[in-house]
């Protein structure tokens, strides 16, 4: 009895579910608290956002915008779900090595980048899973 509590056999063994719930959440938490925000206030910030790749205020926004919206709403679906995760997975790395210097703790620090980024680096490697449209596709 106890050992059947402990190996949690009365959970269902399901990758491809595990996929999907990492995917809907870090997909949506990125749409909703990261990506709405910046579309919200494209015009407020598009010409003050940092620039920590040298290539421009605008530039930046844009990429961080398309990465943090349209990438994370592909990944929920999981649509391109491996360019997807690659594009967030570089964003939240600017994120937590460049702009919060890749400190975990403290004020300011990137841990959440951190914590997004180890989630996009593991859809990069593992793909949708079966409940994606890219499986749909036949790639996932």
């Amino acid at each position: 009895m106890v050992k059947k509590f402990l190996s949690l056999s009365f959970f269902p063994l399901n990758s491809d579910l595990g996929l999907l719930v990492v995917r809907v959440l870090f997909g949506a938490g990125m749409a909703v608290l990261h990506g709405w925000p910046k579309l919200v206030d494209f015009s407020g910030k598009f010409h003050s956002f940092p620039d920590p790749l040298g290539v421009g205020s605008e530039v930046s926004y844009v990429l961080a915008v398309g990465a943090e919206s349209v990438g994370a709403i592909f990944l929920v679906l999981g649509f391109y779900t491996r360019f997807a995760a690659l594009s967030l997975l570089i964003t939240m790395g600017v994120a937590y090595f460049i702009v919060h210097g890749g400190h975990l703790t403290g004020p300011g620090s990137g841990e959440m980048a951190a914590v997004y980024g180890a989630a996009y680096l593991a859809l990069l490697f593992t793909g949708a899973g079966r409940y994606s449209l890219d499986a749909k596709r036949g790639i996932a």
